[in-house]
């Protein structure tokens, strides 16, 4: 029996025949079984010829000279450095949809710019201000590991960072939220310190797990395992704090991954604890199957459709979900 057999439908046929070389190049490299049956080996080299395709080198050419991107809106909060924010933003689409690494000149601009955000004690700040970020740390961390900086001593610091920010519990929350305060905080010239004896966030948390998963060293670190153990407990539950507050919002999905839902967590879960299993995860891959279309891709509420084919990419995550976790 194989990954497969758990769906109704055959969701590879329509991945590989979209028309769409990069998500055709992840799912002939992860999901299309080995020799002999075997699961796929993972996808560790760079597909470089994703790299030249018109949606990448469209990012690109609106680059800054410092490595950023601008930011397009409206800038209602003096603090908050809103380029970074977009840098954040083009850099997911650039490393986790076409792959560019640490080799394209490009995307070493990019990391200088969001490295230099590195405050003193480890973490990256002015997302929020001068307020702590665990949940923006870990997002850079993760897609800068994923592109070849695992081994750079500043994301070192970060991870190093991130150990020691946990709450008691063993998760990780916003320091600001953790103090009663709301999003005012964001407009504080002092960072407000934390304390660590209230509960974790699962939105913060999940967050955090993915970069753990995208580091070959640290995914084996007891606090990812544990933090992998802690989450899969919370889907479908409400979080502890009113950011993403609702049960709903586990079902509301990104691509690339930028809040916590049921597909960002069993990603970083299967990932981190390949071989957990619970009641709840098996609720959300029962989910996932039931809202598969006879077309092979799953739907859901679909946020942030950027270039028009979040439906792809969010069915190939799933697809990469289904392939890790146990039947």
């Amino acid at each position: 029996m194989t990954w497969l057999d758990c769906l109704r439908f055959d969701p590879l046929a329509p991945l590989l025949s979209s028309g769409h070389p990069a998500v055709r190049s992840w799912a002939v490299r992860e999901l299309l079984p080995g020799p002999a049956g075997l699961p796929p080996a993972p996808a560790e080299a760079p597909d470089e010829g994703l790299w030249d395709l018109p949606v990448p080198r469209r990012i690109l050419r609106r680059q800054a000279a410092d490595g950023s991107w601008t930011y397009p809106g409206r800038r209602p909060r003096a603090r908050m450095e809103y380029d970074l924010l977009e840098t954040y933003r083009h850099l997911g689409f650039l490393v986790e949809m076409f792959g560019l690494t640490h080799r394209h000149p490009a995307l070493a601009a990019a990391a200088g710019y969001v490295l230099s955000h590195q405050s003193a004690d480890g973490d990256l700040r002015g997302i929020y201000g001068n307020q702590v970020s665990p949940n923006y740390t870990a997002a850079f961390i993760g897609l800068l590991s994923k592109a070849g900086y695992g081994d750079d001593p500043r994301v070192e610091r970060a991870f190093s960072w991130l150990e020691a920010s946990r709450q008691d519990d063993g998760g990780w929350a916003l320091p600001f939220r953790t103090r009663g305060r709301n999003l005012d905080a964001l407009e504080e010239p002092l960072t407000i310190p934390g304390d660590p004896a209230q509960p974790f966030s699962h939105l913060v948390t999940g967050v955090v797990l993915r970069a753990y998963a995208s580091h070959p060293r640290y995914r084996a670190n007891a606090s990812a395992q544990k933090a992998a153990e802690l989450l899969a407990r919370r889907l479908f539950e409400p979080d502890a704090y009113p950011d993403k507050g609702r049960a709903a919002d586990w079902t509301e999905f990104s691509f690339p991954f930028w809040m916590t839902d049921i597909v960002s967590a069993l990603d970083a879960i299967s990932i981190v604890r390949p071989g957990l299993r619970s009641e709840k995860t098996d609720q959300a891959r029962d989910w996932l199957a039931a809202h598969q279309e006879p077309s092979g891709l799953f739907t859901g509420h679909l946020l942030r459709d950027r270039y028009h084919d979040l439906q792809l990419w969010f069915s190939l995550a799933v697809c990469r979900v289904f392939a890790r976790m146990p039947s």
